[in-house]
């Protein structure tokens, strides 16, 4: 018996604890749109999305690049051999726009942007900065949070796009040069199959992304426990929550979108 009431004690205290944590997010989010009526720090903004996104773009491009490619390898072999080599570069550039390009790009910078926003941010919390603002009458979330948020919704579906550019345009290579299909062929599905709507609706999903890697990423930051140990633990909070929140968003997104 004994047991079990430790089993529903701890159970609920960690419930709590989740339910806690997400309406602190839910308030930060909600103070985060109210500043956004304020004036925007135009050269703060820019010089996130110099050093989130540039930074950023290498990786992406990589990572997009090898997902056509192997897309490809998977697919084109199957798809020659019930005859439907006309449609490979429609259904390629369908699922990299549709999902693999929005949901890649995301989990790259889930990891690469979103933990650095939290070191960013927790360090300054350690070292006492953002008190320091606190003291100078400069609110944290105006000053720290919202240009972050903003880099982070305009620089995610810019990654999005030229992700999904490297992405097909590894899948015609391999189609081309390795699978014998012809370039014709691959270019003419894109025209007959793939809409405007299977590209932008990736970029809609990308938008949402860059807000949650800003949100989680400045959340954990700002409460991360003191130390340099505390400052690695919020860093890794932020980069599985965030991919967690991804995966999830993503399929709702989904249901509604398409």
């Amino acid at each position: 018996m004994r047991l079990v009431l430790r089993f529903l004690e701890a159970l609920g205290g960690f419930v709590l604890r989740r339910f806690e944590s997400f309406g602190t997010i839910v308030l930060l989010y909600a103070e985060t749109m109210r500043q956004l009526t304020h004036r925007p720090r135009m050269r703060h903004i820019l010089a996130q999305m110099s050093h989130l996104g540039v930074d950023s773009l290498a990786i992406v491009c990589l990572t997009l690049l090898f997902t056509g490619v192997v897309l490809t390898l998977q697919m084109a072999h199957e798809f020659i051999k019930y005859g439907a080599q006309s449609t490979i570069g429609a259904v390629i550039a369908i699922a990299i726009g549709r999902e693999l390009g929005p949901v890649l790009v995301g989990v790259v910078c889930a990891g690469r942007v979103g933990a650095a926003i939290t070191a960013e941010i927790s360090t300054m919390k350690v070292t006492e900065q953002i008190d320091a603002l606190r003291v100078m009458a400069v609110n944290p979330v105006d000053y720290l949070i919202v240009p972050r948020m903003i880099a982070c919704m305009i620089v995610v579906p810019i990654l999005t796009v030229f992700g999904d550019f490297i992405g097909v345009l590894g899948g015609w290579v391999v189609a081309v040069y390795y699978s014998g299909i012809s370039s014709y062929l691959f270019t003419n599905s894109l025209h007959m199959y793939v809409d405007a709507y299977d590209l932008t609706g990736g970029l809609i999903k990308a938008i949402f992304f860059g807000n949650v890697i800003a949100v989680l990423g400045c959340y954990y930051g700002l409460h991360s426990p003191a130390g340099a140990e505390g400052v690695g633990h919020a860093t890794t909070r932020t980069v599985v929550a965030s991919i967690i929140v991804i995966f999830i968003l993503n399929a709702l997104l989904t249901l509604i979108l398409f």
